[in-house]
């Protein structure tokens, strides 16, 4: 039976008066495939800053591949990669020096970080790439050598927030092929948020959806659609959040509070 690689457990973020998570509690799967969906606002950028190190808990406890992201930091960053919504690649360099970067960040030995490249540049398909600049790279590459260098350090666990937004479907397919085949062939953890509903569906074996910064509801796809007596993931999510326009992400809003309290 899988242990939990991931246990948070009463955590809670606040930004001055403003609470962005509220006590929040729940455990993933080492090997294990998790969606974590919520509207915009909710508090998932949050949480994953969090599980990530970003940002430190209010209060609640975080275990994240036996360490704790507050006090062994190093250690948890270690057992993680992260994928974030935003491209974070230098452009300026090829795809090989972003890797090589990556490899003395984290301390990958010398010996062996050349091998790694190769074998994690061919495994997205961009190794005929590896000397070409990433600027002239199209957007689906450039998720695809995000993954690749998160992979690097041979992590337990790989954070994916939004890794396909603003993708075609053939990109977007091809991405969760690759993740797919290396949760089965290496298992690895893969903790994704996403706002297309039918993968996360397909995807995800467990999923938390969250909403005003609380777990409101946990479960397979099927289990959730059951919950809420619906036909698609997409039905079952509106039903629990419902279907109003979001405007303001948690962190965003949470410092304009913060401003204006200053003021």
């Amino acid at each position: 039976m899988a242990h939990n690689i991931i246990e948070v457990k009463n955590l809670t973020k606040k930004f001055g008066d403003f609470t962005a998570v509220k006590d929040i509690s729940f455990s993933v799967a080492s090997g294990e495939r998790f969606a974590f969906l919520g509207p915009n606002g909710a508090g998932k950028s949050t949480t994953i800053k969090m599980l990530t190190t970003l940002l430190l808990p209010t209060s609640g406890s975080i275990m994240l591949g036996g360490h704790d992201p507050v006090r062994e930091a190093d250690a948890a960053r270690k057992s993680f990669g992260i994928v974030f919504q935003d491209p974070s690649l230098d452009e300026d360099l090829t795809a090989q020096e972003n890797m090589e970067f990556h490899g003395v960040l984290y301390s990958v030995p010398r010996d062996t970080r050349r091998a790694r490249i190769e074998e994690l540049l061919n495994f997205v398909e961009l190794y005929d790439r590896k000397d070409s600049f990433v600027r002239d790279f199209s957007g689906g590459m450039k998720r695809r050598l995000e993954i690749a260098r998160g992979l690097l350090h041979h992590p337990k666990i790989i954070f994916l927030d939004e890794p396909t937004l603003g993708l075609d479907p053939q990109t977007r397919n091809h991405l969760w092929q690759y993740l797919e085949k290396l949760n089965e062939e290496e298992g690895i953890t893969v903790f994704f948020t996403t706002h297309y509903m039918d993968e996360a569906d397909r995807v995800a074996q467990h999923i938390a959806v969250i909403d005003h910064g609380q777990i409101i509801a946990t479960g397979s796809g099927e289990e959730l659609k059951k919950q809420t007596g619906t036909q698609t993931l997409e039905d079952a999510f509106l039903k629990l959040t419902g279907s109003e326009i979001r405007e303001e992400g948690a962190d965003s809003l949470a410092r304009m509070r913060m401003f204006r309290g200053r003021r």
